[in-house]
């Protein structure tokens, strides 16, 4: 029975050092998401009506009656650029059911956006941002997303990387 003593010590610790690593990690998640806008579902987003690449208006009125996405991205980030692929399956599989749109922050010119664009193949519209709708958004980093009820309202909202599958599950859930 000597030999098991190591083992289950090693186990152990390993389990330890996963715990304490999963505890990091949700800590640093809720210190990022803890300022976005609440996602009660009563809350309505705040205003929105901002251009898009080809210099059409689109607003938060324009997207009622199915939910939506809302992504909040920088051209230059590199989470942006690992989930864009994940966006452009989210839009061709689920953009009849949930409208995606891509607000760039922190972005330099419109030929930087248009590039990010053909880069990534993406087809859903992509708005020129500002900082006043990073701060009436609350967006303190890159990528911040919001899922927006098809009365316009909060229902879920998350920060950093996500999948084809995370964003169709949150855009099934109710409030967060």
């Amino acid at each position: 029975m000597a030999p098991d003593k190591p083992r289950r010590g090693r186990r152990a610790l390993i389990v330890l050092e996963i715990g304490l690593a999963l505890a990091l990690i949700y800590s640093i998640y809720w210190w990022r998401t803890q300022d976005l806008l609440p996602a009660d579902s009563a809350a309505a987003a705040p205003p929105l009506v901002l251009e898009d690449l080809d210099g059409r208006a689109l607003g938060i009125e324009d997207l009622r009656g199915k939910p939506a996405v809302l992504y909040f991205f920088a051209p230059w980030c590199g989470v942006c650029n690992a989930s864009a692929h994940q966006l452009r399956w989210f839009d061709r599989w689920f953009g009849d059911e949930v409208s995606l749109v891509l607000i760039a922050l922190d972005w330099e010119s419109v030929d930087e956006l248009q590039e990010y664009r053909r880069r990534h193949r993406l087809e859903a519209p992509i708005l020129l941002g500002d900082p006043g709708i990073a701060g009436a958004f609350r967006i303190a980093g890159y990528p911040t997303y919001y899922v927006l009820d098809g009365r316009g309202r909060v229902v879920r909202r998350d920060f950093g990387f996500t999948t084809l599958g995370g964003l169709w599950w949150r855009t099934r859930l109710g409030p967060s």
